[in-house]
């Protein structure tokens, strides 16, 4: 964390709570920003080129097609 740190005390059971949603590959602190959340689309309005953006979109597009193609091959070899 190259950021400045801060310690805070939290009850036993909000500890218990946060590490219940703790995932493998995280510390506590990458959990607390999963759980507070990022940046608003609002402040990350203008940070991509048109070019980044249109890739982006391209890229999404692509991953929910693969997706939809997988779930009816599934439901097909379902039948």
């Amino acid at each position: 964390m190259s950021k400045a740190s801060k310690t805070i005390r939290v009850s036993e059971s909000l500890h218990e709570q946060i590490t219940a949603h703790n995932r493998e590959d995280e510390t506590l602190n990458e959990t607390l920003e999963r759980l507070v959340g990022g940046p608003s689309l609002r402040e990350l309005a203008g940070t991509l080129s048109d070019d980044e953006a249109e890739t982006f979109r391209s890229a999404i597009e692509a991953s929910h097609r693969q997706h939809a193609d997988e779930l009816a091959e599934q439901f097909d070899d379902a039948e």
